[in-house]
Parts: structure tokens; C-alpha cells; sequence
């Protein structure tokens, strides 16, 4: 009979499988490379089998490593609670949460309002990812995740936070020195700022394509940041939530009662993190300034 594995050899286990290479999971728990492989190693000799399949790029799961993988997430998730139980005032929100969100979005929206949460919770600390794509809650790369898409599988909680728009906009330089924009159709006659189409983060965020004219992309790039910068120089119009321009009094909007594409930002974690009390607070405060300030995402 082969013995039971150690909570501490099953914790290298689950880093293993998220991240996918020594290096990778080493990082994640602050040891050597070395030290990860000896442990799976050895969890692998105590289990009488393999538990990963090396290959050059890194460490995948076998069958039985998949079998493995939620038990070893459930004592994970039990380990939290009851290190987050023991350590003091139950209600308390204590420890670090990562929070993963689009560019913009963290910057101009939850950053600014940090003072709030933090001031309320002393003990709590918040890392937050501003990842050229949405983060991997499959692998735990952030606690909770602002997403356009949420996942359909899995064990998660999932919550709506708001509705939000998309409005056309550009300066008053380049919207006086171009034909006048009365209707859809004279935008056939306007240049355009937006993302580069086979490296979007989801097909949620192709805007130009409900204009009703095909749009001439003068200016393409991954991200929304280097797309504010853009129209600003007067490159071309753009499209953007009210967060990101509405407070820029550089851009105006364009069309705006009739013009603007409608999207949903989501919330959503691992349903065993969202236990947790300080997963809890940071959810409850992005909620709350959805709630609070819905003008953030619709005019």
C-alpha cells in the first residue's frame, strides 16, 4: 500500500500543474527548480506512479494527475480557510489578493479606489495584473479576474458587475479638419483607431466592425492604452467606455445616442478562493463601485 501524500508535496504538485515548467512554479513558491523536481519525484515514488509527462515545453498532466488535480485543489482551498480562520478575527479580510483586469480598466478604474478598500482593510494587500490578455483563473494566475467572457466549465463563481459601452470618439482637431459626422454612413470618410484583429484578447472587443461601414484602421495595437494615446494625437477616432475618455475633455464623443457597441464585464474566481474573506472584500468592493458609479461605464 503506498502512503497517503503530504499536504506540502501535493502544494508543489498543484504549482507544478498550473504553471507547466520548474522554472515557472519554483517562482511561484520561492525555492530552486531542483527542489520542485525532488518533491514531485518523490510524491510520484509515494503514489507508485507519474503523475506529469515531460516534454520540451514543460510539464503536463497525466491521467492520472488529472484525477489527482481536484482533490489536491479541495485541501488546498481547506488549507486557506483554515489558515485565514486561525489567524484572528474571523471577519477580518487578511493576506494578499490578485486580481487580474484589463490595461484600462485597473488603471483608471480600480486603482484610484484603492484607498477605500485598503483604508477599511489594514491587513489586506491586492496585486493587481495588468496582463495583455485575461487572466488564467484555470491556473491560478489571479484570485479573481474582470473578464468579457466568462467561463463556461469549471468550478467558479461568476457575477455580473455592469454593463458598459463603447462610444465613438475623437479631438476637436480631428473632427474640425474632416468632413462632419451626421450619420453612420459619413464615416466611410473617417480613419480609425482600433485593435489588431488576430490578437485580440476576445472577439467581444471588435468594435469597428458594428459601425455599418467598413472602417479604414489606420492605427491597429493590443491594447487600449496605446489606442487612447493614438486618437489623442489625432490619429483617428476611436471607441472606448466612458472610464477610459469620458473625464478627457480632449476627446469628444461622436454620435453618441445612437452610436456605441454594448458589452458586459464580469467577475469572476475559483469557487474554492471565493471562501475566503479576503477574496470576498475585493469582490465586494469592485461590485461596489459598479453599483455606486454606473456612469464609470455607461453615459
Amino acid at each position: 500500500m503506498h502512503r497517503l501524500p503530504e499536504w506540502t508535496d501535493l502544494r508543489y504538485f498543484l504549482e507544478l500543474a498550473r504553471a507547466g515548467t520548474l522554472a515557472g512554479s519554483a517562482r511561484r513558491l520561492g525555492v530552486e527548480h531542483t527542489t520542485v523536481a525532488r518533491r514531485i519525484q518523490r510524491l510520484e515514488a509515494e503514489l507508485g506512479t507519474p503523475l506529469f509527462d515531460r516534454h520540451r515545453g514543460g510539464y503536463g498532466l497525466t491521467e492520472v494527475g488529472q484525477a489527482l488535480l481536484p482533490h489536491a485543489e479541495a485541501m488546498e482551498s481547506a488549507a486557506l480557510a483554515a489558515a485565514e480562520q486561525v489567524g484572528g478575527d474571523a471577519a477580518a479580510a487578511r493576506g494578499r489578493v490578485r486580481v487580474g483586469a484589463p490595461e484600462v480598466f485597473g488603471t483608471l478604474v480600480i486603482a484610484p479606489r484603492l484607498p477605500a478598500l485598503l483604508g477599511d482593510n489594514p491587513e489586506l494587500s491586492l496585486d493587481l495584473l495588468l496582463l495583455p490578455r485575461f487572466a488564467n483563473l484555470a491556473n491560478r494566475e489571479a484570485d479573481i479576474g474582470v473578464t468579457l467572457d466568462p467561463p463556461e466549465t469549471g468550478r467558479y463563481v461568476v457575477s455580473r458587475l455592469a454593463p458598459v459601452r463603447y462610444y465613438l470618439y475623437g479631438t476637436r482637431a480631428y473632427l474640425e479638419g474632416r468632413p462632419p459626422i451626421r450619420s453612420r454612413g459619413d464615416l466611410s470618410r473617417h480613419t480609425f483607431v482600433g485593435y489588431v484583429e488576430d490578437w485580440m484578447l476576445s472577439s467581444g472587443l471588435n468594435f469597428l466592425d458594428e459601425l455599418g461601414v467598413v472602417p479604414e484602421r489606420r492605427f491597429c495595437c493590443t491594447g487600449m492604452l496605446a489606442q487612447y494615446q493614438a486618437a489623442i494625437a489625432g490619429v483617428g477616432l476611436v471607441m472606448m467606455p466612458p472610464y477610459a475618455a469620458a473625464a478627457d475633455r480632449r476627446l469628444r464623443p461622436v454620435l453618441a445616442d445612437s452610436l456605441f457597441a454594448e458589452r458586459c464585464f464580469w467577475l469572476v474566481a475559483p469557487a474554492d478562493l471565493f471562501r475566503l474573506r479576503r477574496v470576498r472584500a475585493v469582490w465586494d468592493f469592485l461590485r461596489g463601485v459598479a453599483e455606486r458609479e454606473p456612469g464609470l461605464f455607461v453615459r
